[in-house]
């Protein structure tokens, strides 16, 4: 992916930042209706720890960073155009959009489509991160057929480590709940007892591992619980600073999840012409999901271009 420059086409009709599936497929489906499209990449997909993606009907298991390739192939065949550039400044000006990024480079177009993602905090236990995407995960739909069978520890660091912890329950009769910081209420421990997870105090200490493998979390009493495979939900947050020219701000989702930009039809934000897909507006969106909406926003981005077109000539 070749790197933006001055040289590259400026005046756009649509501006894709965010170069994950939600961007690149949002994408594809305007440069087939022959709009002038441009993606800017920052370079981080958030699923690039993990060696596979799932819930991809007839791309189940596929590489991640296989799939963006084939997506930005499959764009640049019908001239949309890639760049690997992270955007700095975002404003409304007239009926369009100015775009700057941390290059100084000015970009100018009709809309936008904000498909940047969030970015994953883990809870700082020594040896968490180096183990994300691997044998740390999070979700079940994601993950959780590899990690069938498994012992697995769920490090209670949400609200929705519970519930996380019953999900896990339906894929192996060994599952653990840690507290760390975030006990069941008597609901829900209730229910994890009907499940047959076992709850623990903690907070967790440690990740344990040998050989390149999880084996357990050294809790802070000193005593160990076994595992393979360790669950723990992340805070994703929304890294994009360039939101607030738009006049666009991040809410806390209800879930306690992190935070995203709510959005209607197509990804419609409250500022007309921008919209947003994928996980910057769905915390819970698997690619394949995320994919869909970028399909849905571009759609609905075009059929909006093709009626301000035609009043503009009547």
């Amino acid at each position: 992916m070749r790197e933006l420059t001055s040289s590259d086409p400026a005046d756009l009709d649509v501006l894709v930042i965010g170069g994950g599936a939600a961007g690149l497929n949002g994408a594809l489906q305007l440069v087939r209706q022959r709009r002038r499209v441009l993606v800017l990449d920052a370079g981080h997909p958030r699923n690039a720890p993990a060696a596979h993606a799932h819930g991809m009907l007839g791309h189940d298991g596929i590489n991640p960073l296989e799939l963006l390739q084939r997506g930005r192939a499959e764009i640049e065949s019908y001239g949309g155009l890639i760049r690997r550039a992270e955007v700095a400044d975002a404003r409304a000006e007239g009926e369009g959009f100015v775009v700057t990024t941390a290059d100084g480079i000015t970009l100018t177009a009709r809309r936008l489509l904000i498909a940047s993602g969030v970015t994953d905090r883990l809870p700082e236990i020594p040896g968490l991160a180096e183990r994300w995407g691997r044998d740390v995960v999070h979700c079940p739909y994601c993950h959780g057929w590899e990690v069938r069978d498994t012992r697995i520890v769920v490090i209670g660091s949400t609200p929705g480590a519970a519930h996380q912890a019953l999900l896990f329950s339906q894929l192996s009769s060994d599952v653990t709940l840690v507290d760390h910081g975030a006990a069941p209420e008597a609901e829900q421990a209730r229910l994890l007892t009907a499940a047959g997870v076992r709850s623990v105090d903690g907070p967790v200490a440690r990740v344990l591992t040998e050989a390149d493998a999880i084996t357990g979390v050294l809790l802070a009493d000193g005593t160990t619980v076994d595992a393979d495979t360790l669950t723990v939900q992340s805070r994703a947050e929304i890294t994009a600073p360039f939101l607030a020219g738009l006049g666009l701000v991040p809410q806390e989702h209800p879930s306690g999840m992190g935070s995203f930009v709510p959005s209607g039809l197509g990804g419609a934000t409250d500022v007309p012409g921008v919209h947003v897909a994928g996980n910057v507006t769905d915390l819970s969106a698997q690619v394949g999901a995320a994919a869909a909406q970028g399909a849905m926003a571009g759609a609905v981005i075009n059929a909006d271009l093709v009626m301000k077109d035609a009043a503009a000539r009547t």
